[in-house]
């Protein structure tokens, strides 16, 4: 969309240096996706047969036996796990989620149950089934996870995420050794990560990856895995999956997207990102109060961010004041603010249109020389921010 378009309809222009976030419309959707569903929309099809095609194009880039395409990666959660509740039984499908088997725990890593918009465990209860915490926020042990199969255990899931905890918890390895020497499937939350193969080769029966970030496709969830997993989760969409459709274009859109993915020079978007990055780090480098450390992804992906570290006392600001700064003004900038209460934001360069690097250290100079002018630091509380967020939300549309 260009700005033009947003004055028109009275949007706010944002530049993203926030990474994939389905808040900000996730990704900058890649011109082969874009012609695909422009060519697409005038036409009849018979969706089955698309998502049959669909279903080719995932195996062939994941490495799956199947797949299909759905309304996002949190829908995929939750037609994986009926499917696993049901297998092809239609009548149980129907049921979903008020009536459902015996067999219908669903196991998950107390340090994986974190919120993307809405909490993980929450698309796991949507399909009707329990979900069961095992471990403590920061610690599971295998003895955790062995002692809470039972024949109740339909699943287990695994969330790769940059919001889980990243310490004392069991690797993916793990997890898939001790479930498939119980016989419970495995199911991955992969919805922001790069690598479309490295999940089902460590042994997930089903991985679920989003198709509007890394992907730049429309807005839509894929699920790849074993045939007869992927045909049950499909299956859903005679029952709970209805409300999670997705319409010819974004099948095709996805599927266009994941072609394009395999053209892609992913190292030339590696160097002009981190051109980003050392432009944004050369203008931080120096001034009082603040630290720029170029990172790498957590969960592994091939990118780097930009972690801005401030120190109120010195740059006059506190992180959480100039993230709320940015996006306030003109052009709003909205920055990567997690974990802002620790005093830091990242910047994230992968979804820049050209040009908008200068623009963002611009605006990070303008902000910080304002608050090194000012007599007293800006600091604001903190919890106010989430109470603003969430008051916003309470008094929508308005």
């Amino acid at each position: 969309m260009s700005d033009d378009i947003c004055a028109s309809i009275g949007l706010r222009p944002v530049i993203n240096v926030s990474g994939t976030m389905t808040s900000l419309g996730a990704s900058i959707v890649v011109p082969e996706a874009i012609a695909a569903m422009s060519s697409i929309l005038p036409q009849f099809v018979e969706i089955n047969d698309l998502q049959r095609k669909a279903s080719a194009a995932i195996a062939r880039l994941t490495g799956a036996e199947a797949g299909f395409v759905t309304a996002s990666c949190s829908a995929g959660i939750s037609l994986a796990v009926a499917g696993a509740i049901t297998g092809n039984n239609l009548l149980a499908i129907e049921k979903l989620p008020d009536v459902t088997p015996e067999k219908n725990e669903v196991l998950v890593q107390m340090g994986h149950v974190v919120s993307y918009g809405a909490p993980v465990d929450q698309a796991i209860r949507l399909a009707g089934a329990k979900p069961v915490l095992i471990g403590q926020a920061t610690s599971t042990h295998h003895f955790h996870m062995e002692n809470a199969i039972t024949e109740r255990t339909a699943a287990a899931v695994y969330v790769v995420s940059h919001h889980v905890v990243d310490y004392g918890l069991l690797n993916l390895k793990e997890f898939v050794e001790i479930a498939h020497a119980k016989g419970v499937p495995v199911i991955v939350d992969a919805a922001s990560e790069y690598d479309l193969r490295v999940f089902l080769e460590q042994g997930a029966d089903i991985a679920l990856y989003s198709g509007h970030k890394f992907l730049g496709g429309p807005t839509c969830g894929i699920v790849a895995g074993t045939k007869e997993l992927v045909r049950n989760a499909f299956l859903q969409n005679m029952g709970i999956g209805r409300g999670m459709k997705v319409g010819k274009e974004s099948i095709f859109g996805a599927m266009a997207a994941l072609e394009a993915w395999e053209k892609r020079d992913h190292t030339g978007i590696r160097e002009r990102e981190t051109g980003y990055l050392n432009l944004w780090k050369q203008m931080l480098d120096d001034r009082p109060g603040v630290t720029a450390l170029i990172e790498p992804d957590p969960t592994k992906n091939p990118l780097d961010r930009l972690r801005v570290i401030l120190k109120p006392e010195e740059a006059h600001i506190t992180a959480w004041d100039l993230a709320d700064a940015l996006a306030g003004g003109t052009p709003p900038i909205i920055v990567r603010d997690h974990e802002v209460e620790h005093q830091y934001f990242y910047l994230d360069p992968c979804n820049l249109h050209p040009g908008q690097e200068r623009i963002v250290a611009n605006r990070l100079a303008e902000e910080l020389d304002k608050a090194r002018a000012s007599n007293e630091i800006i600091a604001s509380p903190v919890e106010n921010r989430g109470k603003r967020r969430f008051d916003a939300v309470l008094r929508w549309p308005d």
